[in-house]
């Protein structure tokens, strides 16, 4: 009887996940997977084939702009990584309690708006008639106004600036968990600053870095409102090449194609990631 109460507590527990996953992730994937692989030979009459995977393949616009997206999305990485782990460090070993939680807020604000405030932010930072612009205009440093958007660095810093938090949370939560002890044992056997955080702090916060790079990662690829409103025309995004297929050309066949080529590329680079520092996706998640 009791066997039979914890079983059916489990699957009540257990069944709002489940239906989670399977009505809002595997069954639109599956309808997806179904669409890209329809090829159009006449108006309304459709064949199975991977016709729609080799045109990606056979149009170098396509698979250069996607490796564009992932080099762009590397680099935006390690530049939350870089910024990210001195800020996660002070909060989880060098702040105060309350110091912790007024960090934590400041980081959490940029998430109070949608990506598209947060962009058009940017914007009127930036334009050329923007607060930037102007002020460097009234400080004498030019005697112009300069334009600061639609270039790759607009961009890179505008994701950034999006997805930094998705680096520190992870990061502090497994550095949170480190003894100073070990910290101080590194000391006092001799190690300084440097070899201390390359021996020490480094490993111990491996499983936080690479789920904070996954995440980051992820996030950065497939953004699309970022790119597109920092970058304009001069900065590609591969899920501007989706979009295009899906409402421009109305080809949904091409853009559930291109979907899942993303898909399969983010999940390659990942894979590399976890295969290059040695975690796996159960040690990542179970410490971070």
């Amino acid at each position: 009887m009791q066997k039979d109460i914890k079983r059916l507590s489990f699957l009540l527990l257990f069944a709002p996940f489940a239906l989670w996953i399977t009505l809002l992730i595997i069954l639109p994937h599956l309808g997806m997977l179904h669409i890209s692989l329809r090829e159009k030979v006449a108006p309304r009459v459709y064949e199975f084939g991977f016709g729609n995977y080799l045109n990606f393949f056979n149009e170098p616009i396509y698979w250069n702009t996607l490796l564009r997206t992932g080099s762009m999305s590397l680099l935006v990485t390690l530049l939350a990584l870089i910024l990210g782990f001195p800020i996660a460090y002070y909060i989880a070993k060098i702040a105060g309690r309350r110091a912790r939680g007024a960090l934590f807020l400041m980081c959490l604000i940029p998430l109070w708006v949608s990506d598209l405030i947060r962009a058009f932010g940017w914007i009127l930072l930036m334009r050329e008639t923007g607060v930037i612009s102007n002020t460097l205009q009234w400080a004498g440093v030019i005697n112009a106004p300069i334009e600061f958007l639609y270039n790759d660095a607009t961009v890179i810093m505008g994701l950034v600036y999006t997805t930094i938090l998705f680096m520190i949370v992870p990061l502090v939560s497994t550095l949170d968990g480190m003894d100073d002890a070990m910290i101080e044992a590194g000391y006092n056997l001799g190690g300084n600053g440097p070899t201390v955080l390359r021996r020490i702090i480094i490993p111990y916060a491996m499983p936080g870095i690479v789920s904070g790079c996954i995440v980051v990662f992820m996030l950065t690829a497939g953004s699309y409102l970022t790119p597109i409103l920092l970058g304009g025309k001069n900065s590609s995004w591969f899920t501007e090449q989706i979009y295009d297929q899906f409402i421009t050309r109305y080809n949904w066949e091409a853009g559930a194609a291109f979907g899942f080529v993303l898909l399969a590329f983010t999940s390659l680079v990942i894979w590399g990631g976890l295969k290059l520092t040695g975690q796996t996706l159960n040690t990542t998640v179970a410490r971070s």
